[in-house]
């Protein structure tokens, strides 16, 4: 699924939700962990309303995530499959480049 948030706060939005859902809280246990109150974590989750640094760092503490992870936005599925797709290349590369040294070495010994 493309993400579709094209603003910081439909991002920290999107992030919360899914966090606090992940972990099984209701908007008013987050609240409740973060010490802040339930209607404000609505309106964050609505991108109503944006929290202050202390106020972010308190709800990743509550969910259990670094702060930064607030605002992380995952890779589209073609960026993923271009990452997986270089990595493959890399550990063939490896692989090939360690038979070679060793066909080398064993053509020297002979």
């Amino acid at each position: 699924m493309a993400i579709e948030e094209t603003n910081i706060r439909d991002i920290l939005a999107r992030n919360i939700k899914e966090n606090r859902r992940k972990n099984g809280f209701s908007q008013e246990k987050l609240a409740e962990k973060a010490g802040i109150s339930t209607p404000f974590v609505a309106m964050i989750e609505v991108s109503r309303k944006f929290p202050t640094p202390e106020v972010l760092e308190r709800i990743a503490g509550a969910l259990n995530i670094k702060t930064w992870q607030l605002f992380a936005v995952p890779p589209s599925p073609e960026e993923a499959m271009e990452r997986l797709h270089q990595s493959i290349i890399r550990d063939i590369d490896q692989v090939v480049a360690e038979a070679v040294k060793k066909a080398v070495v064993e053509n020297l010994k002979s």
